[in-house]
């Protein structure tokens, strides 16, 4: 019996689960496939033992990791190109409505996901509860609900002319900001950046990220505003694609776009470095250019080459996207807090199943991907039994 799990009002798998068909399975492919590394990065045996193309560059510079989260992006962008014609038909209220609502969810469920699970385990082993009023304000979830919000209000009332002007003023003047609020001499040093200075004069230092040492978050609000500029190019290539089909024209284009965008964030590199934690212009042409060759070779080798049954397997954490991310975020934390013999669960797990017969940078990704294929299965029981969790 077919079940539709629904949160009332909301939709927030609209923004991410465009209709499925053959036409535009390589958009539900590079969801899947982005859900799919999500978690590989984010759940390694050991964060010391890495390997380089599974971690963020340190500052400046770019690897594989730092595409996840503008990929992310760049499909709320393509399903929004889906979604937003549904809205054309309806009038500002109800338009206005369900975007606010829904960005207020995905707000709401990543501020749940910073705080889980609620309480703190002490030095001496005490449990006792979290501090909330210094709880991180901003994150993953947080950055999606903005960006969702100001590129739907900008594909609603500039139109597609206006939403590209917008995108380019917006990269332009975000360059301006860092280089002339910055520091003088290093505006795009972690000490020294505009993005750091804005934040802490709207937030308090205690709800920011201290994962740099000092308290800067890189999903701030001010490196909100390029981060916007993934999601439009990503509802662009979503029209694209409804407009031209998925044939060999369309690949050759997407490619060639994304090609341009790589040289000119390459050019732009020598000025404002590519940068993921500042979140600079650069950094958005790469992540674009990326994300349109990725997705024209996947239209490719689906569409025009015509190999789809490995497809599936990342089709299928595409169903559910949302619930899997926050599902992988929350399961990883349990393990980390729940302790047996004074050690966390995930460090049994990982001692006992996979360092006692491999070691190192080896062990650590075999239990990555160990815990994404844990999440496939989640996904692949949960579309044989038709259950799409939209909330």
């Amino acid at each position: 019996m077919n079940k539709l799990i629904t949160v009332q009002g909301t939709a927030v798998t609209g923004l991410l689960k465009a209709k499925t068909s053959e036409r535009y399975q390589a958009l539900d492919v590079l969801r899947g496939l982005t859900i799919a590394l999500m978690v590989v990065v984010n759940t390694p045996g050991s964060w010391d033992n890495i390997y380089a193309p599974f971690r963020h560059a340190a500052w400046h510079g770019f690897t594989l990791t730092d595409l996840v989260f503008p990929s992310f992006l760049f499909v709320v962008g393509n399903a929004m190109s889906f979604s937003m014609r549904k809205f054309n038909a309806q009038p500002d209220s109800l338009f206005l409505k369900k975007v606010f609502k829904r960005t207020a969810l995905i707000f709401l469920i990543g501020l749940f996901l910073n705080l889980f699970p609620f309480v703190i385990r002490t030095d001496e082993g005490q449990v006792i509860l979290k501090d909330f009023t210094a709880v991180r304000v901003m994150g993953v979830l947080q950055r999606i609900a903005l960006c969702y919000f100001i590129a739907s209000l900008a594909v609603r009332y500039l139109k597609s002319a206006g939403a590209l002007i917008f995108s380019f003023v917006t990269l332009l003047a975000y360059w301006a900001i860092l280089y002339f609020f910055g520091d003088s001499q290093a505006p795009y040093s972690l000490t020294g950046n505009a993005a750091l200075k804005f934040d802490r004069w709207l937030l308090p230092e205690q709800n920011l990220y201290k994962g740099f040492g000092i308290p800067f978050d890189p999903e701030g609000l001010l490196s909100t505003l390029p981060a916007v500029v993934n999601v439009i190019a990503g509802y662009f290539a979503g029209m694209f694609i409804q407009k031209n089909g998925s044939g060999l024209g369309t690949f050759s284009k997407l490619n060639a776009i994304g090609a341009v965008l790589i040289v000119a964030a390459f050019v732009w590199d020598l000025y404002f470095p590519i940068n993921k934690p500042l979140w600079t212009s650069s950094y958005v042409l790469h992540a674009v250019g990326l994300s349109l060759i990725i997705l024209g070779t996947l239209l490719f080798i689906i569409k025009v080459a015509g190999f789809v049954r490995w497809a599936y397997f990342f089709e299928v954490f595409g169903k559910n996207p949302l619930f899997i991310f926050a599902l992988a975020t929350l399961l990883i934390k349990i393990l980390g807090f729940v302790q047996m013999n004074g050690v966390s669960l995930q460090g049994w797990i990982y001692e006992n199943l996979f360092l006692s017969w491999s070691e190192g940078k080896i062990a650590s990704l075999l239990f990555a991907l160990s815990y994404m294929l844990v999440m496939w299965l989640v996904s692949f029981w949960m579309d044989k039994r038709k259950i799409y969790i939209k909330v």
